[in-house]
């Protein structure tokens, strides 16, 4: 009887280990985000969001993941130590994004637009960034944001005079 219970314990952790993670029964799966204001200059003008700040490792491990929509004045702000070359992927994120990746002095140096949901291809940031802040798919097209335009935030070296 025992042999038999440490039988079906093995196979289950076996077959739970092969399935791969379940589904999270809420979407923020126990990681907690602090939120914060964040504005995108252009020289068409300012643009307002709030962000959830993933700033340690399991926030930033977990980011938008198995979320099912994303607000259109709402984001994450992944935050790290310092500037490197940054590598993201869409693993368990159910949205399309943009992301915009972003250098110490808060300038955009990349935007990957409509990004794929799902896909395991890695969303590198070129040249190391800072920062890389996810926008709902399609916005910074529709707000005309670019390469260049700033992130007003806090985290970022306000000392750059602004284009």
């Amino acid at each position: 009887m025992l042999r038999a219970s440490i039988r079906t314990a093995f196979l289950a952790v076996t077959l739970a280990f092969f399935a791969g993670p379940a589904e999270p029964q809420s979407a923020d799966d126990g990681v907690v985000f602090r939120t914060e204001p964040l504005s995108i200059e252009t020289p068409h003008g300012t643009f307002s969001f709030q962000v959830e700040m993933a700033e340690s490792m399991s926030q930033r491990a977990h980011g938008l993941m198995f979320r099912r929509e994303l607000a259109p004045d709402h984001g994450m702000l992944f935050l790290y130590p310092r500037e490197e070359t940054i590598m993201m992927w869409m693993k368990n994120t159910y949205i399309s994004l943009d992301m915009l990746f972003i250098g110490r002095d808060g300038r955009i140096t990349r935007i990957a637009a409509e990004t794929k949901p799902m896909s395991t291809d890695i969303i590198a940031s070129g040249p190391r960034a800072k920062a890389v802040l996810e926008l709902a798919a399609r916005t910074a097209s529709r707000l005309g944001i670019k390469e260049g335009d700033r992130i007003i935030h806090p985290a970022f070296d306000a000392s750059e005079p602004a284009r």
